[in-house]
Order: C-alpha cells, then structure tokens, then sequence
C-alpha cells in the first residue's frame, strides 16, 4: 500500500480518490446508504402519513406515502354524492395506515379514518356537548343516509325526521345540521340524527304556538298523516286534527282523495283544549258554505240535475253542488209504487234528474222526487174508472187482506176480504180464489190521494141484510137448523147466510147450565124472533118465546131488547 500512495501521481494530491475504486461500486455504496434512511422510517399500522396521488384506478387510488411499495385506497372514499370524484394526480393526501401489505403486495390505506382520527377530537366534543354539526347528505346507504361531516358518518332512516320518511332520494345533496348520537373511536363509526335537531326547534315553536293559538283563527299547516277518520296537521311544534266531516261541505269518501301527506293547507282552530293540548281543526270553515245560498237556489218545483253518490234501501242520494246533496225517497221514484228497492234500479255514479221538492236549509236536507217529471197514471185511472162501473180482470196475486186484481193498468185494484161477500165469515182467500182467475167486480173508489185503487164483489148484489126486517120482523115464530152449540147459546140458519142466535137463557123455561145438554148440531127447533139489527147484522131468537105461542107481550118485548143488548156484547 505504501507502494501504491509513494506511486501517486503529483496531479492527483489533494483529491479523495481511492485507487482501484470504480464508479459502479461508489452508486451502490450511495443507493444503500438512501435505504437505510428509508427503513428507518417508523411505517407502523394504524398511524396517519401524508401521501401523493400518483394514479387514480376505476375501484382503487394508488398513493405513495414513501415505504418501499405504493397503498391502495378505496376509490369511493373520494366519491362525491353524484358520483363524480373529489381528486386529481398529484393532490397531496392525509391516509391511515391499515395494513402493511396485502395479498398483492400493497399497503392497506384509508382516507376517511386518517380524517376521523384528525376530526375527533371535534366530534367527541360536539356528541358530548350536544352542540350541532353541519354535514352534506351524499348517498343513500342500507338503514338511512350516508353525510359528509368531513369525514362519513351514518343517519338511520329513523333519525332522518320525526315522522317517518319512505323517500330518501330526495335528501341527498342536501346541507344541513346533525346531532351526533353515538361513536365508537375503535371501529370509526359515527352515529348522526337530525330528528333530534328537528325536535329541539318543535319544542320550541310549540311553546310559542301554545300561548298564541286561539280558537276561531286562521292558521297554516302542513299535513302530517292521514288516517281513515281525518288527518294530522303539523301547525309547527304542536298538531292538530282535521276530523274528516270537517274537511269539506260535501261526502269525502276518504281524507286522501283530497289531502296528499306534505301538503300546506290553511285551516280553522275549531276548539282549544289547553290542558290536553289539542287543537281541533276545519277545513271546510275557511271556505264559503254552499247550504247559505240553497234556499234561493233550490226553489220546491224547480227540475235539477246530479250525479247519484250513495244509493241506499230507503233511497238515493244526489250530489247537486259541492257540498249540496239531496234525496229522493223510495216513496218518491214512481206513482205505482213498483220501486221497493233502489239498489236494484239505480248505481253510484249515474246522472239523474229530478224535481225539489222541499229545502231544510237549517238540517241541511233537500227532498227530490223523481215521479213528479213522469206522467200521474192516477189522473188516467180518475177519468176512466168511475165508482159503481162494473169491471172484468184477473186474479193477480192473493195477500192476508184481499186480492189484487189485474185491469190491464199501471195500477193493480184490491178486492179487500171485507167486500167478498155479504154473508160468509172468515173466508179462505187461498181456497176461493187462484192467480190467473177471471173475476168480476164493482168500482168502490179510485182515490188519487191516498192512492186506493178499490173494487168489491159482494157489491154486484144486493145485501141480504137490507130488507131483512120485513122478512123476518120480530114476533115471527120460525124452524131453522142448528149450525153450531157455544157456551153462551146456539147458532141457527135462517138462510144462506143468514143467522140467529138463541142464547142460553131463552133456550127453555128451565134454568140452563149448559146449552149443549138441551140442544145440538142439526136439530131444528122452534124460535121466536125478538130482536133484529140488521146494522150490527145480528138477529136475536127464544125457543122460550116459542114455546108460548099466541101474541108476543109487550113486556116480553122490553125483557126481549135487553137481553138483544146482551146478545151483542156476548157476539
């Protein structure tokens, strides 16, 4: 070696060259000492470093934070709410460290826990103070709402508003105040709710609203909910009910044909109740009411016209204007009667004319009738049929009363089971008559009031009953056969028809207990007449008169009108 420095040339003292030492060798002496600078670097998981951009992937963002190998990051953590990104090749970036390498060889790196971990301090602070943070909603996640709040945090679907929201879309974007309701600085989750902030306001206005509101004013509202009885109105920090009978002058089917959730509406405070606190509400009191004006509108005689809205057995409802309804009663839709039930004939939704018949502004009610546009066919049946005219038809049909007879008219005529016959007594409808059977009978009435359209039988002849005094005057001794033996005496007839009663105390001299021990069916014997009425149609017999023969005394005929007397109540 002392060879070598005693071979130096002079030019090359004062220079620090070392003699046979190459370029090649003094490059890897430099690189290696710039490594180990490198790996004394503290690349620990779980710290934050500062990076550089220097590619932007579709799914990854590699930055170069200075290790030996470049990290990956999420490109979504650099998403804007509309998808578009927030970054660019070379922008200098604050990353976490999560992993040292992954199965590709990469660092494992986060932005948005390098800006939690920067932000938290601030957001551990504003969760215990309560104190608001501002945040922008950016994307709809599973459960709620993801917002930006410099770094992502999460809002439940159920912290979105105080009433429930099914819309989220329409948050997104959006800039508003947040509470921060839970966190967990180990995992990096941030709870937000801004139901809460919406709560702390609605304390608020309704304390404000509570010592203002009264009842008769006009105030405005939003609609909170809809039920199947009303809606909820939202008069800012206190809610009131909008019964559905208050929502308009007319039929509401349902509150949500006319009130959609969300909408303002300006309403009525119908009643204040300050210790419960709750507001009743009208929506149809801020609006002109249709009845002020349906008496001079609706005239009794005049013809309307609407749309049939409810159709029930006892008759049909008529929407004549909003609000205005009227009814024409079953009684009302035909002169004959021939409607019993509407349902049959009529359907929601028709249109209908009609005539007004009377209006009860004050109820709220309006009568029609739907007969009095048609033809009367009573006036028809006035001037064709007159009382005594003797008519032809058939049996129509038989009831408990009579039986209706067919003339070929709009209207049936009945036959009542009192104008049948003259004589017969609890007659059999069903066994006299058939449906079908030709009959002739005699106009009694044709009454365009009360609508009676009246014909009789027995009238075709003439009443045994009127004349029956000459043929059977009192005094008159006759042998008639017994039809029937009762406790108060014995039935006798005189004709067809015709009957006489013997009671027990003129069926002998004797004291008689009971008639069936000195009479009976199908005898025939001897009697008096001593009493005739022929408006009660009550003859009156004595087998005791009879029995004496000769001249009926005229005590015997006072004795004889009392027990006549006695007769009729026993009859």
């Amino acid at each position: 070696m002392a060879q070598k420095q005693e071979l130096k040339a002079s030019w090359m003292k004062g220079y620090d060259v070392v003699i046979g030492e190459d370029i090649e060798t003094k490059k890897e002496t430099d690189f290696s000492k710039l490594l180990d600078t490198a790996t004394t670097k503290n690349f620990e998981e779980g710290e934050v470093f500062m990076g550089t951009i220097i590619n932007i992937g579709q799914d990854y963002v590699t930055v170069d934070i200075g290790y030996k190998q470049e990290g990956l990051v999420s490109v979504k953590e650099f998403q804007n709410y509309d998808g578009s990104l927030k970054i660019k090749s070379g922008d200098k970036i604050e990353v976490y460290l999560e992993k040292l390498e992954s199965h590709m060889g990469n660092l494992i790196l986060s932005k948005d826990k390098a800006e939690i971990l920067k932000a938290w301090d601030r957001i551990s602070l504003a969760c215990e103070s309560g104190e608001p943070l501002t945040g922008t909603v950016i994307a709809k996640v599973k459960g709620g709402l993801s917002v930006d709040i410099g770094v992502k945090a999460f809002l439940p679907g159920s912290q979105i508003d105080i009433r429930p929201t099914r819309y989220l879309d329409k948050y997104i974007g959006k800039t508003m105040e947040f509470k921060v309701i839970k966190f967990n600085k180990k995992r990096g989750n941030i709870v937000l709710s801004r139901r809460a902030i919406l709560a702390e306001e609605r304390g608020k206005m309704r304390g404000e609203i509570l010592s203002q509101i009264e009842e008769g004013m006009v105030v405005k509202g939003i609609v909170k909910n809809i039920t199947d009885y009303g809606a909820f109105i939202d008069l800012g920090g206190i809610d009131g009910l909008l019964h559905i009978t208050d929502m308009s002058w007319g039929r509401v089917k349902h509150p949500s044909n006319i009130l959609n959730i969300g909408d303002e509406i300006e309403v009525k405070i119908l009643k204040f109740d300050t210790d419960k606190e709750r507001v009743s509400l009208g929506l149809k009191q801020v609006q002109a009411n249709p009845w002020e004006e349906a008496r001079t509108k609706y005239i009794p005689g005049t013809k309307v016209s609407g749309e049939i809205v409810s159709v029930k057995d006892y008759g049909v409802f008529i929407e004549l204007d909003d609000g205005i309804e009227g009814l024409i009663h079953v009684s009302e839709m035909s002169w004959t009667n021939k409607i019993k039930n509407p349902t049959k004939h009529f359907n929601a939704g028709e249109r209908i004319e009609a005539q007004v018949l009377d209006v009860d502004v004050e109820n709220k009610r309006i009568s029609l009738g739907l007969k009095q546009l048609q033809a009367n066919p009573w006036d028809a049946l006035v001037a064709k049929f007159k009382v005594g005219d003797k008519v032809k038809g058939k049996v129509k049909s038989i009831v408990d009363f009579g039986v209706f007879v067919d003339l070929g008219e709009e209207m049936d005529a009945l036959i009542h089971v009192s104008d049948i016959s003259w004589t017969k007594k609890n007659i059999n409808l069903g066994e006299e008559f058939k449906e079908g059977q030709a009959v002739e009978a005699m106009v009694l009435a044709v009454d365009k009031e009360n609508q009676k359209f009246s014909l009789g039988l027995k009238q075709l002849e003439e009443d045994p009953w009127k004349k029956i005094e000459s043929r059977f005057p009192v005094g008159t001794v006759v042998e008639a056969e017994v039809v029937r033996v009762t406790d108060f005496g014995a039935f006798v007839e005189l004709e067809t028809g015709i009957e006489g009663l013997i009671h027990i105390s003129e069926l002998s001299e004797e004291r008689v207990e009971k008639p069936s021990d000195v009479i009976k069916k199908g005898d025939k014997p001897k009697a008096m007449v001593i009493s005739v009425d022929k408006e009660a149609k009550k003859i009156a017999l004595s087998m005791k008169a009879a029995a004496h023969g000769g001249e009926y005394k005229s005590t015997e005929k006072v004795k004889a009108a009392t027990l006549a007397d006695k007769f009729k109540r026993d009859v």
